[in-house]
């Protein structure tokens, strides 16, 4: 494993049957709330995964025990408007980072995904969560407008996108599946394996094919 910066990993599996298989690996104990660093960190490894040719197909995760509990209230508490401003922009440039990385992406979820965690969640492909963890658009409860409304709401629909954004209640996730904001729910030391399955049908895949679909996919939403 590559270590790409402090937080955030590159890690490419040279094993013979997940050959292609890039992980875009978040590690800030205990719970990967995500600071300024963190975000540059996230887009600077999204763009290195993006122009790999050893890389078909990606898996975000943040370990077996939490994905991430969202952005770092700390570090948030201590910004000027201003800084808070580029924060926020930091934080999107991340996320947009994710989704236009040209290859098949599923983000593996684990014990949380809140706030920004559940943001850049829905920037990949497709998600895969155990059934034990919670979930919530949270930054309305600091005052803040949660990220990635648009995604939010192109995969809850207007009303719920706005009901889970307005109240930054925790849901389950089976209320996620039901939603439609993850894709499959399974036991939580089963996450990461079901993730690999779940893109292991791509790394064969025809790579410029698969690319020029998913940003075609994209334009049309915008994402």
């Amino acid at each position: 494993m590559a270590a790409l910066s402090e937080f955030v990993h590159v890690v490419v599996s040279d094993g013979t049957q997940d050959a292609g298989l890039g992980v875009l690996l978040v590690s800030r104990p205990p719970t990967n709330t995500m600071t300024r660093q963190v975000y540059r960190e996230i887009a600077a490894a999204a763009e290195e995964l993006g122009r790999r040719d050893d890389v078909a197909a990606v898996i975000l995760f943040g370990g077996h025990q939490i994905f991430s509990a969202g952005d770092d209230m700390a570090e948030r508490a201590r910004l000027t408007a201003a800084e808070a401003d580029m924060a926020d922009r930091v934080r999107a440039d991340a996320v947009d980072a994710v989704a236009a990385i040209p290859k098949p992406t599923v983000a593996a979820i684990t014990g949380y995904a809140l706030g920004a965690g559940l943001t850049l969640a829905l920037a990949a492909d497709w998600r895969i969560s155990g059934d034990n963890v919670k979930f919530g658009a949270t930054e309305i409860l600091s005052g803040r407008v949660p990220g990635g409304l648009a995604r939010l709401t192109r995969a809850a629909g207007e009303s719920k996108a706005k009901e889970l954004a307005f109240s930054g209640r925790f849901f389950d996730a089976e209320e996620a599946l039901a939603l439609g904001l993850i894709d499959e729910m399974v036991a939580p030391d089963d996450v990461y394996d079901a993730a690999a399955v779940w893109v292991r049908r791509f790394l064969d895949g025809p790579a410029d094919a698969l690319a020029a679909a998913k940003a075609g996919i994209n334009a049309v939403f915008g994402a």
